[in-house]
């Protein structure tokens, strides 16, 4: 099969497609033919070696995490759940830049979900999910959300905003109204950030997601009063120096599936929007991951294999 591999840490030239084995179906296990994968902030920060305490890499390293595919092989015992054939999504445990991958946990696809928007929700879903229950955001409260334009912001938004919370999202000026749309109450970031939130949540801020890193904790625990409790981060490595918990998963197995099951019927409805705003075939995947780096994606980046 063709697959994205890399053999040591670095920036995205180190990333080079080539043929490699299929990954072969344990007991148990269901492997699936890879159509599109979804591009996350993670992918690089893996590569360049910054989140290894969390994900450690073994070499020759195979990037992502959530896909979208076709049940290719079923191992031994798997074939309760998921048959040969089936539409799929979710996440993987060999790597999601390549022709074919090892499911993690997985749902089955809907029909009216295309497989590229069926790729943008696992991790952006069970992000923004797992965030908001640890924040125990409740209705009647506010929420500072820091990168609220990207895939998990975005996402977060719409959740936390059908829990009857006020989100104060931060993005640039650009994303502003579309913010407005989701139902945020849009800020600027930078200078003077801490006062425009004020201005903005003038009964004040019960709960702060960072999603986005770039030294906003320390505003963050202003907001706060002085705590660091109820304050998660997703992007800032520094975390524990401030005394903020950053969540890197651990979601149990049987509650991914079910996120994944309901968060697909959310979208078939319309009650919950990824989008994709650019796709990639496999063999531009670093060029997928400059843009990823770089910042400013409003919403997901997707790959095709």
């Amino acid at each position: 099969m063709r697959a994205i591999l890399y053999d040591t840490f670095g920036g995205a030239e180190v990333l080079s497609l080539k043929d490699t084995d299929k990954p072969e179906p344990g007991p148990g296990d269901v492997r699936v033919k890879v159509v599109t994968v979804g591009v996350n902030p993670l992918d690089y920060k893996r590569r360049y070696g910054w989140v290894e305490q969390f994900y450690p890499t073994t070499f020759p390293a195979v990037p992502g995490l959530e896909f979208a595919g076709v049940v290719d092989a079923l191992g031994d015992g798997a074939g309760d759940t998921f048959a040969v054939g089936d539409e799929v999504f979710g996440l993987t445990r060999t790597g999601a830049y390549a022709e074919y991958a090892l499911a993690g946990d997985i749902a089955h696809k809907p029909a009216a979900l295309s497989f590229e928007a069926a790729a943008a929700l696992p991790v952006a879903g069970e992000t923004a999910q797992r965030v908001l229950d640890e924040l125990g955001l409740a209705q009647g409260e506010t929420l500072l959300l820091h990168g609220a334009a990207g895939a998990v912001g975005q996402v977060a938004v719409q959740f936390a905003v059908a829990r009857g919370a006020t989100v104060v999202g931060t993005a640039s000026p650009a994303n502003h109204d579309f913010l407005r749309t989701l139902g945020a109450v849009p800020v600027a970031y930078g200078a003077g950030l801490a006062d425009r939130v004020r201005a903005a949540a003038p009964q004040g801020v019960d709960a702060v997601f960072d999603a986005a890193g770039h030294d906003a904790l320390p505003v963050s625990i202003a907001l706060r009063g002085g705590t660091t409790d109820r304050i998660v981060t997703i992007a800032d490595m520094t975390a524990a120096e401030h005394g903020v918990p950053f969540s890197a998963g651990g979601t149990p197995s049987e509650q991914v599936r079910a996120y994944l099951a309901a968060h697909a019927r959310l979208a078939v409805e319309g009650r919950l929007a990824v989008p994709v705003v650019e796709t990639f075939p496999l063999a531009d995947a670093a060029k997928a991951q400059e843009l990823s780096e770089a910042g400013h994606v409003r919403g997901k980046l997707v790959i095709t294999v």
